[in-house]
């Protein structure tokens, strides 16, 4: 499978169709801390080491050069990976926050990268914020342009990286879309969840989560991204008195002055319980005042390693530009095992109807319930 990555980041969704048996053509990315990560773990000979990366911005490249470049031999694109910046559709920019934001519109770069390769089928990650009422005509026009351009979308998705084994509270809006060519008559999306994010489910012994715990565990000596914000003696006594394994900032018996008329936001400073799903890895995951990342048992925040175990990167991906950038790559990826998870099952259907050959179908697609 033929597979192009926009957005690309450090590289997840691409390691998670790598790990499905992709093959990645080319890569764009524009921050050159993430790009180097991309080209030091994904374009090496155990996983994909002919992928060109195109550290530029999106908006100063041709696609339909790009097409002619990659896909002029009678080789076709498969599947078109992306996930636009977020930060215009996140449910942190309160009341009309985000409406403007030309970030907003990268969501249609990517759709240009789409009618120039014709992939046989594209699947887009974005925060739930987008599909929100204030950001309609951003995703309207979206819809519109695969309309126009002969794609049919499975209704979005909103999905629970728990539900899918990752070890990680996380939940991301995915949207499908297919060349009419494609037969999809029995296909369902999404695929059916192997764990479960429901309290009733895991009580009921019918699915499990997946816990934290094993991110924890030693890191290799020598790694790299085994490190930590560095804390004043304050916050470490706050830190020690705080309870292990889901121990708030209020239990540990540190007020500020903003205290005192509100309690502001109970998961800052607290601590991961390893006993359960991590919560989400944001692009701050590294410091304990931007949400719960203190280590579950020592006296600090968790390191790169560990946030990165959570997200279900394998030890050996190691990434690149420094503590603050590579939390913030971390914190932007897919969860390798959600995508590989979603990536298989659109594979499956992509086999199956090229084993069949071409159709003229130009099916219903239904999103499952």
């Amino acid at each position: 499978m033929k597979v192009v990555d926009l957005f690309a980041g450090a590289g997840g969704f691409s390691l998670a169709a790598v790990q499905a048996g992709a093959e990645i053509v080319f890569a764009v990315e524009f921050d050159k801390n993430a790009a180097d990560t991309y080209k030091k773990n994904i374009a090496v000979p155990h996983r994909s080491p002919n992928v060109v990366v195109y550290n530029r911005d999106i908006t100063s490249l041709c696609a339909a050069g790009l097409a002619e470049v990659h896909f002029s031999s009678g080789d076709a694109c498969d599947l078109l990976l992306g996930g636009p910046p977020c930060q215009g559709f996140s449910a942190h920019r309160i009341k009309g926050a985000g409406i403007a934001d030309p970030r907003n519109k990268l969501i249609h770069e990517y759709f240009e990268f789409v009618a120039k390769l014709q992939p046989r089928a594209f699947l887009m990650e974005n925060v739930p914020g987008m599909l929100w009422d204030r950001h309609k005509d951003y995703v309207e026009e979206f819809y519109r342009r695969a309309r126009d351009n002969d794609y049919q979308i499975f209704v979005p998705v909103k999905l629970d990286a728990r539900d899918y084994g990752t070890p990680q509270r996380r939940h991301r809006v995915f949207i499908l879309g297919l060349r009419q060519d494609v037969d999809a008559t029995d296909f369902q999306w999404p695929p059916p969840t192997s764990h479960s994010s429901s309290e009733d489910e895991i009580k009921s012994g019918k699915k499990a989560w997946v816990s934290c715990a094993s991110a924890f565990t030693p890191a290799r000596p020598g790694d790299p991204n085994d490190v930590h914000m560095k804390h004043g003696p304050t916050l470490t006594a706050a830190f020690a008195n705080t309870p292990h394994d889901g121990g708030s900032r209020a239990d540990s018996g540190r007020e500020l002055p903003c205290h005192a008329n509100h309690d502001g936001h109970s998961d800052v400073y607290g601590r991961i319980d390893s006993r359960a799903p991590a919560p989400t890895m944001t692009t701050a995951c590294i410091n304990p005042s931007k949400g719960r990342f203190v280590h579950p048992r020592l006296d600090h925040g968790i390191t790169p390693r560990q946030a990165a175990r959570i997200q279900t990167f394998p030890d050996d991906f190691e990434f690149e530009g420094g503590l603050m950038s590579a939390g913030k790559q971390i914190g932007n990826a897919v969860p390798i095992v959600l995508g590989e998870a979603l990536i298989r099952h659109i594979q499956k259907l992509l086999a199956a109807e090229r084993n069949v050959g071409a159709h003229d179908a130009r099916p219903v697609l239904r999103a499952a319930e």
